[in-house]
């Protein structure tokens, strides 16, 4: 189906409409493509950029945030942010609740425990007026048509902005960031020292990615006249980074029944470690600095030239996974089957208790109760969340959870009988009222609520382990907030059946912070990466009467065209090395052409024949800003360079005739 791709086939991309019927491509075929050719650069010359003095990693998670840093002279020496004032009994608090309150008047007031405990205080009448919002993220990886506009929903109902709200939540962090850095060094410290790394999951398309990057310029993290100060990371691949460097008492071998450092993995995680062990965590937790040893961590003595690993990232929102194979000596990774992953996070526990909350008091109470208390509900989503933590396979004894007293107000109000009688003739068997005035829910009631996300969850990791690029893993990391629940653990244990050794990182919630400050200090570190989808666009062919098909005729001068060919910049799970450019050559239709508009259009097929075919969507828009290369040559011929092994989609372009830069541009979000 792909065009030869040397000069002497001619082909013209088609107007750039993203209607690919004949008839619309009629008009004006706009740009003749010269010589596409793809070129392997030299992966060493991939430009450093300006030099800093520290780089700050934020991870911004669906359901708690943080940063970390590091300064480029001791690049060893990972230190993580602050004691955040506040916190929940039984949850550690190294990282913030992804939680923020507006005024109603919508300015920013407060971000993480903060926001949580000012609204949690608010009158009822006044809170009602405040905008608060929680577990926000999840909004980019859903949304279809992802645009500067899209709007988020917050407690009370009212809509405000998704830009607004990732950048209010990302100044927030530069100040933070800012403030201790300032108090580190001594002197007030200048944002232009600084290298910044947000992370996202890596199953995110483009436009997700391109989002926080514009929420990063609308908050003032970076300038748009400086985009390399900003680097998005991948959040497995950060994980990924730092477990390379793992000592072995920095993390759980699940696998093996011996004791390794005070460690006996057949105990509960936290009561197996022995008395040295606890000290040694407790020291480093209140110390908040790492040090990442710059040998290779001894877990990487097991490791021989190209042993692969999984890295599994269980998140609030999220569930990414990552394949890598090891490159020695210098311990670069190369990544061997594309990102994979789904919306199978924690928070995916949550709506099943809210499910069955409706199923016990009806979903209308509960809709109404959101709305009218939503204050109070923050406080029961707060009561639950410890209780989750507490769900183990072994539980035998109920877990409790505290109603708040307006929820059982407002239900007498709403129904006009107590919770305690919609307890007894629900059909919940497992869910009883205690005398104490709390839900008592059975461990088993607690376990089948983890089911379904831990069921897809087990179901995709069976699926990845069937694939043959993903055979002989060595080890499977688990990492993310959601790694530390021993029901996933179990799980991930049985399906495995000790087919790869279940490694489990310290600290798990902050693998990825550590890991986004390591990559933002050297990024060349994931030398080839896989495309996650087929990127191209729209070509005239000439017609080749026998192998195109009839109805993608066009006839213009004379000459037989076929329209809609699709030219593949890079097919789905292709092995793209850093700095590895696809080249294309284009040519403005009338000289006096200003700008170029070419769609970009993708799919999760390998091959692709026509932009017409089913699953190919227009998924972006590349833009070359011809204006001033007017110039005497016959034909202006315009390279476009695309690289596509970064963690984001770039592109370049130059007029050759006159070797002068042309601004390009690639845009994945719809407007």
């Amino acid at each position: 189906m792909m065009t030869e791709k040397d000069a002497s086939s001619e082909k013209i991309i088609t107007d750039a409409m993203a209607d690919p019927s004949p008839a619309k491509s009629m008009g004006d075929p706009g740009i003749t493509p010269l010589s596409p050719s793809h070129t392997q650069n030299d992966t060493d010359q991939v430009p450093s950029g300006p030099s800093f003095v520290v780089v700050v990693a934020i991870d911004f998670g669906t359901t708690s945030s943080g940063y970390a840093y590091a300064f480029a002279k001791e690049p060893e020496c990972i230190h993580t942010m602050r004691r955040w004032e506040g916190g929940d009994p039984g949850v550690s608090n190294q990282k913030t609740p992804t939680t923020i309150l507006l005024t109603p008047d919508r300015k920013f007031h407060s971000f993480g425990y903060a926001a949580r405990d000012f609204y949690h205080d608010l009158d009822p009448s006044e809170s009602k007026h405040w905008l608060y919002l929680e577990k926000f993220k999840m909004k980019l990886h859903t949304t279809a048509n992802l645009s500067i506009n899209t709007d988020l929903h917050a407690a009370n109902g009212k809509r405000v902005k998704a830009l607004d709200i990732f950048a209010y939540a990302l100044a927030f962090f530069k100040e933070q960031a800012l403030k201790e850095l300032s108090d580190q060094t001594g002197g007030e410290f200048d944002n232009s020292d600084v290298r910044w790394v947000i992370t996202v999951p890596a199953i995110w398309k483009m436009p997700a990615k391109q989002f926080m990057r514009e929420a990063a310029y609308k908050s003032g993290l970076v300038s748009r006249e400086n985009p390399e100060q900003l680097i998005i990371a991948l959040e497995p691949e950060a994980a990924s980074i730092y477990c390379r460097k793992l000592r072995l008492h920095q993390m759980v071998d699940l696998g093996t029944q011996t004791t390794q450092n005070g460690f006996s993995p057949s105990d509960n995680v936290g009561s197996g470690m022995g008395q040295a062990a606890k000290e040694h965590v407790r020291r480093n937790r209140q110390s908040r600095t790492f040090l990442v040893e710059n040998v290779i961590g001894e877990l990487w003595s097991e490791l021989e030239e190209g042993d692969r690993y999984v890295v599994v990232d269980c998140g609030g929102g999220t569930v990414d996974l990552t394949v890598h194979q090891i490159r020695l000596p210098e311990g670069h990774l190369k990544e061997l089957y594309k990102a994979s992953g789904g919306p199978y996070g924690s928070i995916g526990i949550d709506y099943e208790f809210e499910k069955l909350l409706c199923k016990i008091f009806g979903q209308d109470f509960i809709d109404q109760f959101k709305i009218k208390r939503p204050a109070a509900w923050v406080d029961l989503m707060i009561a639950f969340e410890s209780r989750k933590r507490a769900a183990a396979p072994d539980r035998t004894n109920p877990l409790n959870i505290n109603l708040p007293f307006s929820f059982i107000d407002y239900y007498k109000k709403f129904r006009g009988h107590s919770v305690e009688h919609a307890l007894r003739k629900s059909n919940v068997d497992f869910v009883k009222w205690s005398s104490q005035g709390m839900l008592r829910m059975s461990p088993d009631a607690m376990n089948s609520l983890f089911k379904p996300t831990i069921d897809h969850i087990i179901q995709h990791l069976t699926e990845l382990f069937e694939k043959p690029e993903v055979s002989d893993i060595k080890f499977l990391f688990l990492v993310g907030g959601f790694a530390e629940s021993p029901l996933l653990q179990q799980a991930v244990q049985n399906m495995l059946q000790g087919r790869s050794r279940i490694i489990i990182p310290h600290d798990v919630g902050l693998t990825i912070l550590k890991g986004a400050v390591l990559f933002g200090l050297d990024p060349s570190v994931i030398k080839v990466r896989r495309s996650p989808l087929t990127y191209g666009v729209g070509v005239l062919n000439r017609f080749v009467e026998g192998k195109h098909p009839p109805e993608k005729l066009l006839v213009k001068d004379g000459t037989r065209w076929c329209t809609d060919v699709f030219d593949t910049f890079i097919a789905a799970d292709q092995s793209v090395a850093l700095g590895e450019m696809v080249k294309r050559s284009y040519t403005p239709a009338k000289p006096s052409q200003q700008v170029i508009v070419i769609h970009v259009y993708c799919s999760e097929k390998e091959n692709v024949g026509f932009i017409s075919e089913p699953g190919v969507r227009k998924c972006g828009t590349l833009r070359l800003d011809v204006s001033g290369t007017e110039s005497t040559a016959a034909r202006r011929e315009i390279q476009t360079l695309m690289q596509f092994g970064d963690t984001e989609i770039r592109a370049m372009a130059v007029d050759v005739s006159t070797g002068r830069t042309v601004k390009a541009s690639i845009d994945f979000l719809s407007h």
